[in-house]
């Protein structure tokens, strides 16, 4: 009983809190925008959003997302009953208005007023070496996955060969022909190479890093804040009112690939970028926004693998 109230609560607090390393990109974002400005107006907001939902326990957006899930946990633990675990605490969630019903029946259009149904929540399940259970919650916006996109290099029409330059040139397409429609200004997770599934994956794991960490591959270090500079000026700005701040930040994975593909996946998040992780060692449960996927890039981990 006590894993399924962590993981309720868990939702909670993903569903109204703003992690911290996004709130001061938030503000900083605000902070560089004009006076007076569209942009900044709707940055205030934004901030204004994110503090009363924080206070009142409620959703930070209306859109409460689809689920995404990042489950580690200890050999012998059955990932069935974890299942069970979660689906109790989405509906439960639901019932109490964490989140909004958003499971609707791809045909009939039926939705099933619990956020479970077919492939919904997303679950992944990974067995470490550990003791302790460890979840990460993604919750990712309707909007910003209408805006998502998926590219086969070589692009012909946009001169994109099978190299970083190529990534580049699809990357800044994609986010200029987003506009504003993804509720910018956005984040945006890079997966370059695997197939078509599992490079969109390796786009959405990278939503989970920090916005402050660096890319311990130089190569993609660079691309990463050199788009960061490109895209921002674009002016495609806040909402798409123009500014100074399109995305707060880029971060780019990458997988092997068959010689006869080279995808480039592109997994828009929204500013409202809501993730939480939970870390359970039998009763007890530590609620932070370090998820696994983050932990990989500090550099004291990077220092772990090169020993």
């Amino acid at each position: 009983m006590l894993m399924k109230k962590h993981f309720l609560e868990l939702i909670r607090r993903t569903s109204s809190q703003i992690p911290p390393d996004v709130l001061s990109a938030l503000e900083a974002a605000r902070d560089a925008e004009a006076a007076g400005s569209p942009a900044r107006s709707v940055l205030e907001d934004v901030l204004k959003n994110c503090a009363l939902a924080a206070e009142s326990s409620r959703p930070v957006c209306q859109d409460t997302g689809t689920a995404i899930w990042m489950v580690y946990h200890p050999p012998g633990v059955s990932p069935r009953a974890l299942e069970r675990d979660i689906l109790w605490a989405t509906r439960e969630a639901t019932r109490r208005s964490y989140l909004r019903p958003n499971a609707v029946d791809a045909i009939t259009g039926k939705n099933s007023g619990d956020n479970t149904g077919l492939g919904l929540p997303v679950l992944h399940f990974h067995e470490w070496g550990k003791k302790s259970l460890h979840a990460d919650l993604l919750l990712k916006g309707g909007g910003s996955e209408n805006v998502s996109a998926q590219y086969s290099l070589p692009d012909s029409a946009l001169k994109a060969g099978r190299d970083l330059e190529g990534v580049r040139r699809v990357v800044i397409d994609g986010i200029f022909k987003a506009q504003g429609q993804g509720c910018g200004p956005g984040i945006i997770g890079v997966g370059v190479g695997g197939d078509r599934a599992t490079s969109m994956l390796e786009a959405k794991e990278q939503l989970f890093r920090l916005l402050t960490d660096r890319n311990p591959d130089p190569a993609l270090d660079g691309l990463e804040r050199r788009l960061v500079n490109e895209l921002n000026r674009l002016g495609v700005g806040p909402m798409g009112f123009g500014g100074a701040t399109t995305v707060l930040g880029v971060k780019i994975g990458k997988r092997h690939r068959l010689p006869a593909s080279f995808f480039v996946s592109l997994a828009y998040m929204c500013w409202a970028c809501r993730r939480g992780s939970v870390s359970i060692v039998g009763e007890r449960a530590r609620f932070d926004h370090m998820s696994q996927i983050a932990a990989r890039y500090r550099p004291d981990a990077e220092r772990k693998r090169a020993s």
